[in-house]
C-alpha cells in the first residue's frame, strides 16, 4: 500500500496536460482553464493558476480484504506511455451521504451501486487514483484521477455512464468532468 502522497492540480494557461473539455455535470462548474498542472508532493498550486485543487491519496476505504486483493492485483502505475489521456473529476457528496453510517455507505456503494465490482470490469485499461480532499476543506470530498490510451475513451465512458447510474450518485451534488491529453 503507498503512503499518503499530497497532489494539487491547477488549471491556467501552463501545466503538463492541455484541457480538451470541462463538463459540469451536476452543481457549480469551474473556471475555464486551458492547461491543467499536476504536482504531486507538498500542496503547491501554479503561479496564475485560475482553479486549483488539493487532495491526499492514501489508504483505500470501503474494500474487504478479497477486493483489496483483486484491485493490487489488476490495478496498472500512473503515467503509463500508452496512457496519453486523462480524466480529473472532483465530486461533492450532500450531507444526506455523510450523515450516513461508515457500514451504511458501504452498502450503497457496493452492494447497491456495485461501485468496485464495476470498476474492476475496466482494469487494467483505465488507471485511476482517488484523492481525499473534504477534510482539507476544500470545495469537493474527491479528486478521482483516470489516465488511459485514446483507444479506451470510449471504455472510459462506459465507465462513467455506469457509475452515474447508481445509488451511489444520488448523493452527488457537485460533479466536474475535465478531460485532458497529456503533452
Amino acid at each position: 500500500m503507498p503512503s499518503p502522497a499530497r497532489v494539487t492540480f491547477s488549471a491556467g494557461s501552463a501545466g503538463n496536460y492541455q484541457i480538451d473539455s470541462m463538463l459540469t455535470v451536476t452543481g457549480e462548474p469551474l473556471p475555464a482553464a486551458t492547461r491543467l498542472h499536476v504536482h504531486e508532493g507538498a500542496w503547491q498550486p501554479a503561479p496564475g493558476a485560475v482553479w486549483s485543487l488539493l487532495g491526499v491519496s492514501g489508504h483505500v476505504r470501503y474494500v474487504e480484504h478479497a477486493e483489496k486483493q483483486r484491485l493490487a492485483g489488476v490495478t496498472p502505475a500512473l503515467g503509463r506511455p500508452e496512457a496519453t489521456r486523462a480524466a480529473l473529476i472532483p465530486i461533492r457528496k450532500s450531507e444526506a451521504w455523510w450523515n450516513l453510517a461508515q457500514d451504511e455507505r458501504r452498502a450503497i456503494l457496493e452492494s447497491q451501486s456495485q461501485h468496485i465490482a464495476l470498476g474492476l470490469r475496466y482494469l487494467p485499461a483505465i488507471a485511476r487514483r482517488l484523492s481525499h480532499s473534504r477534510e482539507l476543506g476544500e470545495p469537493f470530498d474527491f479528486l478521482t484521477w483516470f489516465e488511459y490510451a485514446p483507444e479506451h475513451g470510449a471504455l472510459f465512458d462506459e465507465l462513467l455512464h455506469a457509475l452515474r447510474l447508481t445509488e451511489e450518485w444520488r448523493y452527488v451534488e457537485r460533479e466536474v468532468d475535465v478531460r485532458l491529453t497529456r503533452l
